[in-house]
Protein backbone atom coordinates (compact mmCIF):
# COMPACT_ATOMS: atom_id res chain seq x y z
CA UNK A 1 0.00 0.00 0.00
CA UNK A 2 1.20 3.82 -0.54
CA UNK A 3 -0.33 7.01 -0.10
CA UNK A 4 -1.31 10.02 -2.45
CA UNK A 5 -3.27 12.90 -1.89
CA UNK A 6 -6.69 12.72 -3.99
CA UNK A 7 -9.45 15.40 -5.25
CA UNK A 8 -13.11 14.05 -6.13
CA UNK A 9 -14.69 17.51 -6.74
CA UNK A 10 -13.00 21.10 -7.37
CA UNK A 11 -12.75 23.27 -4.82
CA UNK A 12 -10.91 25.10 -1.87
CA UNK A 13 -7.70 23.40 -0.11
CA UNK A 14 -10.42 21.04 2.28
CA UNK A 15 -11.82 19.03 -0.79
CA UNK A 16 -7.90 17.44 -0.38
CA UNK A 17 -7.72 13.91 1.27
CA UNK A 18 -5.14 11.08 1.98
CA UNK A 19 -5.73 8.12 0.68
CA UNK A 20 -4.63 4.35 1.48
CA UNK A 21 -4.31 3.26 -1.99
CA UNK A 22 -3.03 -0.05 -3.89
CA UNK A 23 1.19 0.27 -4.96
CA UNK A 24 1.37 0.38 -8.76
CA UNK A 25 4.39 -1.83 -10.12
CA UNK A 26 5.88 -0.26 -13.34
CA UNK A 27 5.32 -1.45 -16.36
CA UNK A 28 7.26 -1.83 -19.88
CA UNK A 29 9.66 1.41 -20.02
CA UNK A 30 7.90 2.58 -16.51
CA UNK A 31 9.92 3.39 -13.44
CA UNK A 32 8.64 3.22 -9.74
CA UNK A 33 10.26 6.18 -7.91
CA UNK A 34 10.24 6.32 -3.87
CA UNK A 35 9.43 10.02 -3.06
CA UNK A 36 11.51 11.69 -0.60
CA UNK A 37 10.30 15.45 -1.74
CA UNK A 38 7.45 16.48 -3.47
CA UNK A 39 6.82 20.37 -5.06
CA UNK A 40 4.00 22.48 -4.44
CA UNK A 41 3.54 25.26 -6.96
CA UNK A 42 0.73 27.32 -7.44
CA UNK A 43 -0.43 25.47 -10.78
CA UNK A 44 -1.62 22.80 -8.16
CA UNK A 45 -4.34 25.46 -7.06
CA UNK A 46 -5.21 25.78 -10.78
CA UNK A 47 -5.73 22.04 -11.01
CA UNK A 48 -7.99 21.92 -7.64
CA UNK A 49 -9.97 24.56 -8.08
CA UNK A 50 -10.68 23.45 -11.55
CA UNK A 51 -9.32 26.47 -13.54
CA UNK A 52 -7.46 23.79 -15.58
CA UNK A 53 -10.06 21.07 -15.15
CA UNK A 54 -9.04 17.01 -14.37
CA UNK A 55 -10.73 14.07 -14.47
CA UNK A 56 -12.07 13.04 -11.14
CA UNK A 57 -10.58 11.43 -8.75
CA UNK A 58 -7.97 13.22 -9.43
CA UNK A 59 -4.24 13.45 -7.99
CA UNK A 60 -2.54 16.54 -7.65
CA UNK A 61 1.56 17.71 -7.93
CA UNK A 62 3.71 17.46 -10.95
CA UNK A 63 7.46 17.14 -9.69
CA UNK A 64 8.90 14.93 -6.91
CA UNK A 65 12.57 13.49 -6.30
CA UNK A 66 13.24 10.50 -5.12
CA UNK A 67 15.03 6.98 -5.56
CA UNK A 68 14.32 4.33 -8.23
CA UNK A 69 12.66 1.62 -6.08
CA UNK A 70 11.89 -0.77 -9.19
CA UNK A 71 12.07 -0.85 -13.26
CA UNK A 72 9.44 -2.52 -15.57
CA UNK A 73 10.58 -4.42 -18.39
CA UNK A 74 13.05 -2.67 -21.28
CA UNK A 75 14.81 0.09 -18.80
CA UNK A 76 18.06 -0.17 -18.94
CA UNK A 77 19.08 3.29 -17.63
CA UNK A 78 18.31 3.26 -14.64
CA UNK A 79 18.53 1.14 -11.46
CA UNK A 80 16.99 0.64 -8.11
CA UNK A 81 18.60 3.06 -5.91
CA UNK A 82 19.29 5.88 -8.40
CA UNK A 83 18.90 9.35 -7.20
CA UNK A 84 16.35 10.63 -9.90
CA UNK A 85 13.47 13.49 -10.03
CA UNK A 86 10.64 14.45 -13.22
CA UNK A 87 8.47 17.60 -13.55
CA UNK A 88 5.50 16.97 -15.87
CA UNK A 89 1.68 16.08 -16.63
CA UNK A 90 -0.10 14.34 -15.49
CA UNK A 91 -0.85 15.53 -11.56
CA UNK A 92 -0.42 12.90 -9.43
CA UNK A 93 3.01 13.70 -7.77
CA UNK A 94 1.24 14.67 -4.08
CA UNK A 95 2.23 10.72 -3.40
CA UNK A 96 4.42 8.44 -1.45
CA UNK A 97 5.47 6.69 -4.61
CA UNK A 98 4.84 7.28 -7.64
CA UNK A 99 5.22 4.94 -11.15
CA UNK A 100 6.95 7.46 -13.95
CA UNK A 101 7.57 6.83 -17.61
CA UNK A 102 11.39 6.03 -17.96
CA UNK A 103 11.94 8.92 -20.62
CA UNK A 104 10.41 11.34 -17.86
CA UNK A 105 12.84 11.07 -15.98
CA UNK A 106 16.07 13.24 -14.54
CA UNK A 107 19.14 11.44 -13.04
CA UNK A 108 20.35 13.43 -9.77
CA UNK A 109 23.93 14.05 -9.39
CA UNK A 110 26.86 16.92 -8.57
CA UNK A 111 24.68 17.65 -5.41
CA UNK A 112 21.44 18.29 -7.18
CA UNK A 113 19.63 16.67 -4.04
CA UNK A 114 15.98 15.20 -4.30
CA UNK A 115 14.81 17.94 -1.69
CA UNK A 116 16.91 20.68 -4.57
CA UNK A 117 15.41 19.18 -7.69
CA UNK A 118 11.56 19.03 -6.04
CA UNK A 119 11.42 22.84 -4.99
CA UNK A 120 13.48 24.18 -8.47
CA UNK A 121 12.18 21.62 -11.38
CA UNK A 122 9.21 22.81 -11.97
CA UNK A 123 10.08 26.81 -10.89
CA UNK A 124 13.43 26.33 -12.54
CA UNK A 125 12.35 25.42 -15.92
CA UNK A 126 9.68 27.84 -16.16
CA UNK A 127 12.54 30.86 -15.21
CA UNK A 128 14.30 28.74 -18.32
CA UNK A 129 11.40 29.34 -20.77
CA UNK A 130 10.50 33.01 -19.66
CA UNK A 131 14.01 34.25 -19.96
CA UNK A 132 15.05 31.86 -23.23
CA UNK A 133 12.30 31.52 -25.25
CA UNK A 134 9.75 34.00 -24.37
CA UNK A 135 11.52 37.29 -24.20
CA UNK A 136 15.36 36.37 -24.89
CA UNK A 137 16.58 38.91 -22.13
CA UNK A 138 19.67 40.53 -23.37
CA UNK A 139 22.80 42.18 -21.26
CA UNK A 140 21.00 46.00 -20.36
CA UNK A 141 17.19 45.00 -20.77
CA UNK A 142 15.57 46.04 -18.21
CA UNK A 143 12.55 43.98 -17.35
CA UNK A 144 9.81 44.13 -14.56
CA UNK A 145 9.00 40.38 -12.65
CA UNK A 146 6.12 40.02 -10.79
CA UNK A 147 6.01 37.66 -7.46
CA UNK A 148 9.75 38.27 -7.25
CA UNK A 149 10.29 37.11 -3.96
CA UNK A 150 8.19 33.24 -4.86
CA UNK A 151 9.87 30.78 -6.37
CA UNK A 152 9.67 31.08 -10.24
CA UNK A 153 10.49 35.05 -9.60
CA UNK A 154 13.68 34.51 -7.29
CA UNK A 155 15.27 32.10 -9.54
CA UNK A 156 14.13 34.15 -12.80
CA UNK A 157 15.60 37.18 -11.03
CA UNK A 158 18.96 35.86 -10.38
CA UNK A 159 19.13 34.28 -13.54
CA UNK A 160 18.59 37.58 -15.27
CA UNK A 161 20.55 39.79 -13.56
CA UNK A 162 23.09 36.92 -14.51
CA UNK A 163 22.57 37.75 -18.13
CA UNK A 164 23.26 41.49 -17.25
CA UNK A 165 19.27 42.58 -17.09
CA UNK A 166 18.00 45.11 -14.45
CA UNK A 167 15.10 43.20 -12.87
CA UNK A 168 12.53 45.52 -11.24
CA UNK A 169 10.82 42.89 -8.96
CA UNK A 170 7.25 43.06 -7.32
CA UNK A 171 6.42 42.14 -4.61
CA UNK A 172 3.70 42.69 -1.26
CA UNK A 173 5.88 42.89 1.41
CA UNK A 174 8.87 44.64 3.21
CA UNK A 175 9.81 41.20 3.87
CA UNK A 176 9.09 40.00 0.72
CA UNK A 177 11.21 43.14 -0.74
CA UNK A 178 14.31 41.92 1.23
CA UNK A 179 14.18 38.67 -0.30
CA UNK A 180 13.50 39.91 -4.18
CA UNK A 181 16.67 42.72 -3.25
CA UNK A 182 18.99 39.39 -2.26
CA UNK A 183 18.13 38.00 -5.21
CA UNK A 184 19.19 40.63 -7.75
CA UNK A 185 16.28 42.98 -8.10
CA UNK A 186 18.37 46.11 -8.45
CA UNK A 187 14.41 48.28 -7.67
CA UNK A 188 10.97 47.26 -5.82
CA UNK A 189 7.82 48.53 -6.66
CA UNK A 190 5.38 47.71 -4.22
CA UNK A 191 2.13 45.64 -5.94
CA UNK A 192 -0.39 47.87 -3.67
CA UNK A 193 1.51 50.85 -5.71
CA UNK A 194 -1.78 53.43 -6.34
CA UNK A 195 0.73 54.97 -8.96
CA UNK A 196 2.37 51.66 -10.16
CA UNK A 197 2.82 52.24 -13.74
CA UNK A 198 4.46 56.06 -12.95
CA UNK A 199 6.60 54.19 -11.02
CA UNK A 200 7.82 51.76 -13.31
CA UNK A 201 8.29 54.68 -15.84
CA UNK A 202 10.43 56.68 -13.60
CA UNK A 203 12.70 54.27 -12.74
CA UNK A 204 13.40 53.32 -16.60
CA UNK A 205 13.55 57.04 -17.49
CA UNK A 206 10.04 57.12 -19.05
CA UNK A 207 10.43 54.46 -21.48
CA UNK A 208 9.07 51.52 -19.97
CA UNK A 209 10.22 47.72 -20.04
CA UNK A 210 11.35 45.43 -22.24
CA UNK A 211 9.53 43.10 -20.97
CA UNK A 212 6.91 42.30 -18.12
CA UNK A 213 6.65 38.74 -16.89
CA UNK A 214 3.17 38.73 -15.23
CA UNK A 215 1.99 35.69 -12.75
CA UNK A 216 -0.61 37.44 -11.63
CA UNK A 217 -3.24 37.19 -14.49
CA UNK A 218 -6.40 39.59 -14.81
CA UNK A 219 -5.83 42.02 -12.33
CA UNK A 220 -2.76 43.22 -13.56
CA UNK A 221 -2.79 42.66 -17.16
CA UNK A 222 -3.46 46.21 -18.40
CA UNK A 223 -1.09 47.29 -15.78
CA UNK A 224 1.54 45.47 -17.03
CA UNK A 225 0.68 46.74 -20.83
CA UNK A 226 1.55 50.47 -19.78
CA UNK A 227 4.59 49.50 -18.50
CA UNK A 228 5.93 48.28 -21.58
CA UNK A 229 8.61 50.10 -23.94
CA UNK A 230 7.34 50.58 -27.55
CA UNK A 231 7.70 46.94 -29.25
CA UNK A 232 8.11 45.20 -25.76
CA UNK A 233 7.03 41.89 -24.88
CA UNK A 234 4.06 40.93 -22.09
CA UNK A 235 4.67 37.83 -20.92
CA UNK A 236 1.67 36.44 -19.21
CA UNK A 237 2.51 33.32 -17.61
CA UNK A 238 -0.19 32.63 -14.43
CA UNK A 239 -3.17 33.29 -12.96
CA UNK A 240 -2.86 34.31 -9.22
CA UNK A 241 -5.71 36.90 -9.22
CA UNK A 242 -7.64 34.67 -12.35
CA UNK A 243 -7.56 33.86 -16.19
CA UNK A 244 -6.64 37.62 -18.24
CA UNK A 245 -10.40 38.16 -19.99
CA UNK A 246 -10.69 38.54 -23.78
CA UNK A 247 -9.48 41.94 -25.13
CA UNK A 248 -9.31 43.75 -28.81
CA UNK A 249 -5.53 43.20 -30.25
CA UNK A 250 -5.72 47.12 -30.61
CA UNK A 251 -4.83 47.40 -27.18
CA UNK A 252 -1.48 46.56 -28.49
CA UNK A 253 -1.23 48.83 -30.92
CA UNK A 254 -2.06 52.03 -29.41
CA UNK A 255 0.41 51.21 -26.48
CA UNK A 256 3.34 51.25 -28.69
CA UNK A 257 2.99 47.92 -31.20
CA UNK A 258 3.36 45.85 -28.61
CA UNK A 259 3.85 41.87 -28.21
CA UNK A 260 2.11 39.29 -26.35
CA UNK A 261 2.37 35.79 -25.69
CA UNK A 262 1.25 32.70 -23.34
CA UNK A 263 3.44 30.44 -22.90
CA UNK A 264 3.14 26.92 -20.86
CA UNK A 265 5.97 24.96 -19.80
CA UNK A 266 5.47 21.39 -20.85
CA UNK A 267 5.20 23.27 -24.57
CA UNK A 268 8.87 23.27 -24.21
CA UNK A 269 9.63 20.39 -22.08
CA UNK A 270 7.14 18.05 -24.48
CA UNK A 271 9.96 15.92 -25.61
CA UNK A 272 13.25 14.55 -24.05
CA UNK A 273 15.83 16.56 -25.92
CA UNK A 274 13.88 19.56 -24.41
CA UNK A 275 13.45 18.68 -21.01
CA UNK A 276 17.26 17.63 -20.55
CA UNK A 277 17.44 21.12 -21.99
CA UNK A 278 16.04 22.84 -19.62
CA UNK A 279 16.80 20.53 -16.60
CA UNK A 280 20.41 21.24 -17.61
CA UNK A 281 20.33 24.60 -18.44
CA UNK A 282 18.71 24.62 -14.58
CA UNK A 283 21.17 22.32 -12.66
CA UNK A 284 24.33 24.48 -13.94
CA UNK A 285 23.09 27.80 -13.01
CA UNK A 286 22.29 25.91 -9.42
CA UNK A 287 25.74 24.31 -9.14
CA UNK A 288 27.76 26.96 -10.02
CA UNK A 289 26.03 29.36 -7.53
CA UNK A 290 24.11 31.52 -10.04
CA UNK A 291 21.10 30.39 -8.49
CA UNK A 292 20.32 29.79 -5.10
CA UNK A 293 16.96 27.56 -4.13
CA UNK A 294 15.22 29.07 -1.25
CA UNK A 295 13.06 26.47 0.57
CA UNK A 296 11.59 28.17 2.96
CA UNK A 297 9.12 25.47 4.59
CA UNK A 298 8.51 21.50 4.77
CA UNK A 299 5.01 19.89 5.14
CA UNK A 300 4.02 15.88 5.84
CA UNK A 301 2.12 14.20 3.23
CA UNK A 302 -1.10 14.76 4.96
CA UNK A 303 -0.65 18.59 5.87
CA UNK A 304 -1.05 19.15 1.74
CA UNK A 305 -4.79 21.14 2.92
CA UNK A 306 -2.53 23.58 4.91
CA UNK A 307 0.37 23.83 2.31
CA UNK A 308 -2.06 25.01 -0.43
CA UNK A 309 -3.86 27.14 2.55
CA UNK A 310 -0.56 29.06 3.56
CA UNK A 311 0.50 29.01 -0.53
CA UNK A 312 -3.12 31.01 -1.76
CA UNK A 313 -2.73 33.18 1.37
CA UNK A 314 1.15 34.59 0.29
CA UNK A 315 2.21 33.05 3.47
CA UNK A 316 5.25 31.48 1.85
CA UNK A 317 8.45 32.84 0.03
CA UNK A 318 10.26 30.47 -2.37
CA UNK A 319 10.05 26.93 -2.78
CA UNK A 320 7.77 24.67 0.08
CA UNK A 321 8.14 20.89 -0.30
CA UNK A 322 5.92 17.63 0.94
CA UNK A 323 7.41 15.33 2.61
CA UNK A 324 6.35 11.96 1.89
CA UNK A 325 8.48 10.40 4.42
Amino acid sequence: MTHKILIDSFGGPEVMRLAEVEQESPGPGEVLVAQSAVGVNFIDTYHRSGLYPLEMPAGLGLEAGGTVAAVGEGVSDYAVGDPVAYCGMPPGAYASDRVVAADKLIRLDDGITADIAAASLLKGMTAWYLLFRSYPVQAGDTVLMYAAAGGVGQIATAWAASLGARVIGVVSTDEKAALAKSAGCSDIVMADDAAFVDTVRGLTGGEGVAAAYDSVGKDTFYQSLDCLRKHGMMVTYGNASGAVEPFAPLELAKRGSLKLTRPVLFDFISDREGLLAAADALFSVIRDGTVAINISAGYALAEAVQAHQDLEARRTTGSILLKPA
